[in-house]
């Protein structure tokens, strides 16, 4: 694990890798602490996070948010006493002796012998000594703001056939002011939650009957998904683009040609047999659309093939990791293949990326960058191997985010197996950074898989591939989206735009012929004849966050009026019925976000 720290610790700048120190050494405080508290408890793991740290354990007693009290009380004598973080390299016979009790640290030491680093420990003055490679802070009173959060249970390596292991969450920053908004922050996340305003606001569904990580989606929810692809369908039109639609599956022998199996095999599932053959659900569009481009001759006058499609994919991810929309089995990916030559990978590009900005714009995200993630040749396993082609698609790159005038950053090891990418990296509402598009330039496949087409001169020419998400993937961005917006969708997703309340049923005809009028023009509509006080009704809707409701009385009647309140509890009073729709059909239209 210690070299998976190393690679990301050089990526981070000098702030950030002490703010990684500090967290690391609150945890090691935090594992010290929760041993002294009870003496039966057996270490596992506990790194540093981008958030915070965790710590996880073998502990017989159940421990809950309540217990978090007096563990702070026993970090805070630790940190007092400001023990000093001392390292040493041991040998594995040492290492062996110092662990013999705890089967987790065990398995660390052989796992670290294998791949023949160093076994290097952390002693916390006197009282506490653990197999841990750093960073740490030169001491414990260097901890200044800290807190605990949650607990889970987490399973051993996050697979489900493992023991169920205890998890601490904390946090913690270099002042209290960081800490404070950090929590804040975190309180306001907890409202933002999709998992809960998911069920709240009934979009999507997961039931055991039908599998972890397999989201269904409801009437309301399958209302955004299909308003998202109808705008990104919009702007591939717009675009040049050509939607194609592929199986579910392919022979597996194809996934063994484009290097997929070799590099991806760990999230594809297990093959199956149809009629003496092996087949595998795709974990990715791109071979499918290869086959396509590769169905018939092609020459540079057909360049650029723009193939796009809203494909669902599989991939494994263990039981541990699943949340919701944002990681999933079942994911359907906006994906697109450009086939292009040479001289038309910058226009491609730049394409691509005014695309991406449309997107993020039509969703509120103002605050974005890129990273350009590159490969890393000292892991060359990982990759295609041809360091001459990898630096020239990296420059490629790199001047390409340049011209767009994108903020970048650079990802070292980051690449896909076949190419260097720009990934975008958003912050939502609350400030917290998500990736999402995706623009991959892939010098290789083309070559691999014999596609080819016919250049100027009549020879055999093989294409350049770009891989774009537009998003990444629909379910992650509908779950980024709930988080967002709160559930506040801006009036072009929302699942239902209007519901009109009449004031008593006699009322009724008159409201379901105005709902008539806007369903006609495309406006998701709804009429309330509960027989409820209108009140309860006014209440009941601005639960379920719905942009506008429109009240009907006789005075609405009569004048060909609406009144008009807004989620928020602001009243628009009355207003023309032909102009609340005008309103309406220009909120939508523009893809307005307040």
């Amino acid at each position: 694990m210690s070299h998976i720290l190393d690679q990301k610790l050089d990526k981070l700048s000098k702030n950030e890798q002490r703010l990684w120190a500090l967290r690391h050494t609150c945890e090691h405080i935090l594992h010290t602490a929760m041993q002294q508290l009870y003496p039966s408890l057996k270490k596992a793991m506990g790194p540093a996070t981008e958030e915070g740290f965790y710590f996880d354990c073998d502990v017989d007693t159940k421990i809950s948010d309540a217990d978090f009290p007096k563990i702070e009380a026993e970090m805070q004598k630790y940190i007092d006493r400001d023990y000093p973080m001392v390292q040493k390299y041991v040998s594995i016979d040492e290492a062996k002796k110092l662990f013999a009790e705890n089967p987790y640290k065990l398995e660390w030491v052989k796992d670290i012998a294998k791949r023949g680093e160093k076994i290097s420990i952390y002693s916390m003055g006197d009282k506490d000594t653990d197999l841990c490679s750093g960073p740490h802070v030169k001491s414990t009173g260097e901890i200044k703001a800290f807190k605990l959060l949650s607990v889970a249970g987490a399973y051993w390596h996050g697979d489900e056939k493992n023991k169920m292991l205890t998890r601490v969450y904390g946090t913690c920053f270099p002042g209290k002011k960081e800490l404070d908004t950090y929590t804040h922050n975190a309180e306001e996340a907890k409202k933002r939650d999709h998992r809960l305003l998911g069920v709240a606001l009934d979009l999507f569904v997961i039931h055991e009957d039908i599998g972890k990580g397999l989201p269904l989606l409801t009437p309301k929810g399958t209302v955004i998904r299909n308003q998202i692809l109808a705008y990104e369908r919009a702007l591939e039109q717009e675009m040049g683009f050509s939607e194609v639609w592929t199986p579910h599956i392919a022979k597996n022998d194809l996934y063994k040609r484009t290097g997929h199996w070799e590099h991806y095999r760990d999230v594809m599932y297990a093959p199956f047999g149809i009629d003496n053959e092996t087949y595998v659900l795709k974990p990715m569009n791109c071979p499918h659309h290869y086959m396509i481009y590769a169905s018939k001759p092609r020459s540079y006058r057909d360049l650029p093939i723009r193939l796009s499609e809203p494909g669902t994919c599989y991939r494994y991810e263990k039981s541990g990791e699943l949340g919701g929309l944002t990681r999933v089995r079942a994911l359907s990916i906006d994906d697109s293949h450009i086939l292009m030559r040479d001289d038309q990978i910058h226009e491609e590009f730049d394409r691509c990326i005014a695309m991406v900005k449309k997107m993020f714009e039509a969703f509120g995200l103002s605050d974005y960058w890129v990273r350009l993630s590159l490969n890393d040749p000292s892991d060359a396993i990982k990759y295609i191997a041809d360091e001459n082609t990898w630096k020239k698609a990296g420059k490629i790159l790199e001047t390409i985010v340049k011209d767009n005038k994108l903020k970048y950053e650079l990802g070292k090891g980051e690449a896909s197996f076949y190419g260097p990418k720009i990934d975008f990296l958003v912050k939502d509402a609350i400030g917290r950074t998500w990736q999402m598009s995706t623009l991959q330039l892939d010098l290789f496949m083309a070559k691999r898989l014999g596609l080819t087409y016919i250049d100027q001169s009549g020879k055999e020419a093989h294409p350049v591939i770009l891989h774009r998400g537009l998003t990444g993937s629909i379910e992650r961005t509908m779950g980024i989206l709930i988080e967002h917006f709160a559930g506040l969708f801006p009036l072009w997703l929302a699942p239902i735009q209007v519901v009109f309340i009449p004031i008593s049923e006699r009322h009724n005809e008159a409201v379901l012929a105005m709902a008539a009028k806007l369903r006609s023009v495309g406006i998701r509509v709804e009429v309330d004849v509960k027989n409820q006080p209108m009140q309860a009704k006014v209440r009941d809707h601005t639960l379920q966050k719905v942009p506008y409701l429109a009240i009907i009385g006789d005075t609405e009647i009569q004048s060909n009026t609406v009144s008009v309140r807004g989620r928020g509890g602001e009243n628009l009073k009355a207003i023309r019925f032909d102009d609340f729709l005008s309103r309406l059909k220009k909120e939508i239209e523009t893809k307005a976000n307040s």
